[in-house]
């Protein structure tokens, strides 16, 4: 743990003086940027938040560091980093971040990915998607994939699609003002800041699916609460430590259950300014997303205002071992609250669903100790977002929205497996995100998750995979660890 100095206090405090000065001068975005007709801003929680410090912008460097972020990177989950290891075959990695508005269906998410990075292959591109209020929908396609860059140690990933200037853009996380010297048009984003400028562009885009928005700039600092694990424990591998082997196909990584977002969004006219507002942070890896699957995440507007609670619960069709026609069923239900982790996995209980082609999720859990339950509905048509798959690229592949009502439970169990009174947690939503993908959706899909054995057996054994990948030469350390 790291400790805060007197000296790092007054560099804060400085910092979000001068911080509180750029936003009350009202000229503070027009060198690059013309003003939006309408804001909207949100402040229900009020929390002082360190921001990052601006530097000239012709002396780029770092502003993700230790020092910077201090205790904030004990939050770092396993496989934060990107996994790309220059091979020519498919790959694509993709990340997915949110932030929940107190207005139930505003909220905004990024979802970026990169595939064929080797630049090799039929489909080869950087996407850069956003989802907006009232489930609008934007998105930046570039078949340049030199554009892109992302740490394999560590969450970071940026790009620049249009340069501002004469100046190389960053490949590292760097100042909001160094960022905006250097980048026209991209996005970069790290564990705490994320910060960006897109258009729309669909040139080279797969399906019908135009964007509804025409273009989006932002500037967030997030500070993590909850990674993927016990809040003051090591952080674990959301698919345990065979995901860090080439096993399942694709791989999946909650990184931030729960973190307090604050900032500015401009979506084409409007800008919404919010301040200590709920984010999440997720991603994927391998050949493409699974065959089939639903999603249910959930971490702002409980009924219960005082409940911090974040959910996540999904079940996927998914690969095994790379093998031809070989999959399983697979689910998950993970909850956070009150300093207590939940994880619902085949590996260590049961976890089954029961999900409508549109409008319904309910999905429940149990292991030895605990039993819950997920149960979500939308009455709204959503919309559609496309997603990195192993037969099209990025192509229409799901369909999301913002508007998901859930309902959560969590019961306590006894020795003998029996639910110790009312629930432990009893809490409800109307700003959860929900998602159906893949396919066929014909009909209800009910399913029990299940892990193939030796797999299941093999996944329960203590290993450290983390930690013997640190005792590595940096060469042979396993990328995105």
């Amino acid at each position: 743990m790291a400790f805060v100095t007197q000296q790092h206090c007054k560099q804060v405090a400085a910092e979000s003086f001068k911080a509180s000065l750029l936003h009350c001068c009202p000229f503070r975005n027009c060198a690059f940027r013309s003003r939006p007709v309408a804001v909207q801003r949100y402040q229900r929680q009020r929390r002082t938040l360190p921001v990052a410090q601006q530097s000239p912008a012709d002396d780029i460097t770092p502003a993700w560091s230790t020092d910077s972020i201090g205790a904030q990177l004990t939050a770092l989950t396993p496989h934060s980093g990107y996994h790309y290891d220059g091979r020519d075959g498919r790959f694509f990695e993709g990340w997915y971040f949110r932030v929940a508005l107190p207005e139930p269906g505003k909220s905004f998410a990024w979802m970026y990915s990169i595939e064929n990075p080797s630049g090799k292959g039929e489909f080869t591109a950087v996407g850069a998607q956003v989802m907006g209020p009232d489930d609008t929908y934007l998105i930046h396609q570039s078949s340049d994939v030199k554009t892109f860059w992302a740490d394999p140690d560590s969450l970071a990933l940026g790009a620049c699609f249009q340069r501002a200037g004469q100046m190389s853009p960053p490949r590292v996380p760097v100042t909001e003002g160094q960022f905006n010297t250097a980048v026209a048009e991209g996005f970069q984003a790290s564990l705490t800041s994320h910060h960006g400028s897109l258009k729309r562009r669909e040139e080279g885009t797969v399906g019908q699916l135009p964007s509804t928005a025409e273009k989006c700039s932002w500037s967030i600092s997030v500070v993590p609460q909850y990674g993927w694990g016990p809040p003051l424990g090591k952080q674990r591998a959301t698919a345990g430590w065979l995901a860090a082997f080439p096993v399942f196909e694709p791989h999946w990584q909650i990184m931030m259950a729960r973190g307090l977002a604050t900032g500015w969004v401009e979506w084409d006219q409007q800008r919404y300014e919010f301040q200590g507002e709920p984010a999440y942070w997720e991603k994927n890896w391998g050949g493409g997303f699974p065959d089939k699957w639903c999603w249910v995440q959930c971490n702002s507007g409980w009924d219960d205002l005082s409940c911090t609670a974040a959910v996540t619960a999904v079940g996927a069709t998914r690969g095994v071992l790379n093998l031809p026609g070989v999959k399983e069923e697979v689910g998950l239900i993970g909850i956070h609250y009150g300093g207590t982790f939940v994880e619902l996995v085949p590996w260590n209980g049961s976890v089954s669903w029961d999900v409508a082609p549109w409008g319904r999720w309910s999905l429940t859990g149990r292991s030895d100790e605990f039993e819950a339950s997920v149960t979500a509905t939308c009455s709204g048509d959503g919309t559609a977002l496309r997603a990195p798959t192993a037969e099209r690229g990025l192509a229409p592949a799901c369909r999301d929205s913002f508007s998901g009502s859930v309902h959560l439970q969590v019961w306590r169990l006894d020795s003998q497996g029996r639910r110790q009174g009312l629930p432990e947690l009893d809490v409800r939503s109307s700003a959860a995100a929900v998602e159906i993908g893949g396919g066929p959706w014909d009909s209800t899909w009910t399913a029990d998750g299940t892990m193939k054995e030796p797999l299941r057996s093999l996944v329960q054994l203590p290993v450290d995979v983390e930690g013997l990948a640190s005792a590595l030469p940096g060469n042979l350390k396993p990328p995105g660890l």
